[in-house]
Parts: C-alpha cells; sequence; structure tokens
C-alpha cells in the first residue's frame, strides 16, 4: 500500500486547511486509516482514525476543530482541519493499518505516507 499526503501549508490561527492522503489500494479495503503528526522535539501523536465501517476517533485535542473522512470519489482519506492554532503546527502523517491472509494467518502490517507540513502562524 503506498500513502501520498498533500495539503500542507502556512495558514493564520483560525483558518482552516485540508489535508489529503491519495492510497494505492481501494480504502474501503484497508481495515483502519488515519492521521498522526510530530511537532518539533516530540513524539509522533495520533491525530485521528477512521476504521472500515466508517467510524472516526480523535484526539481530544482536535476534537469539534478536524473531521477526518473517506473521499470515494477521489480514493482518498482527508483531514479537514478548522479552527487552527499555533498549537497544530506539524508535520502530519498519512497512516494505514492493513490484515492480510496468507493463506495460513493474518499478519498485521503498518504503513506510512511522507510527511505534509502544517504551520499556523499569524
Amino acid at each position: 500500500v503506498q500513502l501520498q499526503a498533500s495539503g500542507g501549508g502556512l495558514v493564520q490561527p483560525g483558518g482552516s486547511l485540508r489535508l489529503s492522503c491519495a492510497v494505492s489500494r481501494n480504502i474501503f479495503s484497508i481495515n483502519r486509516m488515519g492521521w498522526y503528526r510530530q511537532a518539533p522535539g516530540k513524539q509522533r501523536e495520533l491525530v485521528a482514525t477512521i476504521s472500515f465501517s466508517g467510524e472516526a476517533d480523535y484526539a481530544d485535542s482536535v476534537k469539534g476543530r478536524f473531521t477526518c473522512f473517506r473521499d470515494s470519489a477521489n480514493n482518498t482519506v482527508d483531514l479537514q482541519m478548522n479552527s487552527l492554532k499555533p498549537d497544530d503546527t506539524a508535520v502530519y502523517y498519512c497512516y494505514a493499518y492493513l490484515q492480510i491472509w496468507d493463506g495460513r494467518s493474518w499478519s498485521d502490517n503498518d504503513y506510512w505516507g511522507q510527511g505534509t507540513q502544517v504551520t499556523v502562524s499569524p
């Protein structure tokens, strides 16, 4: 599975950005996808995930401001970010988790896209 993230940039506090993750496999065949972020000097943290059934979960810090959803027309998983704050500044990474059956057992597979920089600054 190949992931290609895009949509980052510079935005003022209170502004909006939409990140998009293009996926090489049908997004509805993937167990779980999501977005992580990593700010300078900090560990990578979960931002949002969306399950196979379409249920989304969010970090407390972004609840009510960010929305993670699947765009079937473009086969992407997007992250709509509103009311951005300087603390949202980070490199954002697209993530996919896929279980693969090899004929005898299931294996757990994690995939990462390259990061896209989001900077929130006046």
